[in-house]
């Protein structure tokens, strides 16, 4: 639960796909609360699950995780993959607020033109 076992962990990850040309983002989401309000403006409550973090998550798209069960992988995905399939950018406004996710969708806009993007008010 450290700030720099979270750290630690984030180095190793992303030195395991350092060939990939994106950046990674690493964070423990048992920690989330302890930072979210100083960065975010307002405070939350510890996720009780990675499930209950993922639904948090500030997109539609981005709402997607992966994990190794037994033999195999399980997906858990609470608002579908159309969106992350389209590519298309859609506000989970579930804790984000619209200035949060206009900044996001700001710089999406220049790396990705070809996004589609859905308004906040949409």
């Amino acid at each position: 639960m450290s700030e720099s076992a979270e750290a630690d962990h984030s180095v190793r990850i992303r030195s395991l796909f350092s060939d990939l040309p994106v950046w990674i983002d690493v964070k423990n989401q048992a920690r989330v609360h302890l930072w979210y309000g100083q960065k975010f403006g307002h405070s939350i409550a510890p996720y009780t699950s990675t499930d209950d973090a993922i639904t948090t998550f500030p997109t539609t798209a981005a709402a997607v995780g992966i994990r190794p069960v037994d033999n195999r992988l399980d997906l858990y995905a609470p608002y579908g993959l159309s969106d992350l399939l389209a590519p298309l950018v859609r506000a989970n406004k579930k804790q984000i607020g619209r200035e949060t996710y206009e900044r996001k969708i700001a710089r999406w806009r220049k790396l990705w033109p070809d996004l589609q993007i859905v308004p906040w008010d949409e």
